[in-house]
């Protein structure tokens, strides 16, 4: 991805971020997860909008990786957000913008193809970057917003 485009993939966060803190929202900090091993929590609801932290394809309550590659990791990532955009009240269909990073940008067909299993027509917005390492030393992570 060019730097002008990860800026304004940054700005549009930031202005999202932005309207939150306008809008006296109280925060709530939502976590699912029953390993306290990382310093992050799974997600922010404020009002009407869920700002899911990063998934990796890892299968929950178990360690490392799903086996199978990016096919095997981006199925679980999207399971893993389908998880928990139910978990807090939200809707797949309620994904509005999902930022994808990707060890390999070599893998970006076979990522699309699972990827475009879990969202329907009109798709949500989307940025995808390649990275030089990710945790667990995984293919794909993805994070999203949801509104309602």
């Amino acid at each position: 991805m060019k730097k002008s485009t990860w800026v304004l993939s940054l700005c549009a966060s930031l202005t999202a971020f932005a309207a939150v803190a306008d809008s006296h929202q109280p925060v709530e900090i939502l976590n699912f997860s029953q390993n306290d091993t990382y310093p992050f929590s799974s997600a922010a609801r404020v009002g009407n909008l869920l700002f899911m932290s990063g998934q990796l394809g890892v299968v929950p309550g178990q360690n490392g990786l799903v086996p199978g590659g990016i096919e095997a990791e981006t199925r679980q990532v999207m399971a893993n957000i389908k998880r928990t955009t139910e978990a807090s009240g939200f809707q797949m269909n309620n994904i509005v913008k999902c930022t994808a990073f990707l060890a390999d940008m070599a893998e970006f067909a076979a990522f699309n193809a699972q990827y475009r299993t879990a969202f329907s027509k009109p798709f949500p917005a989307r940025s995808t970057v390649a990275v030089k390492g990710l945790a667990l030393d995984a293919r794909v992570e993805v994070e999203c917003i949801a509104a309602r």
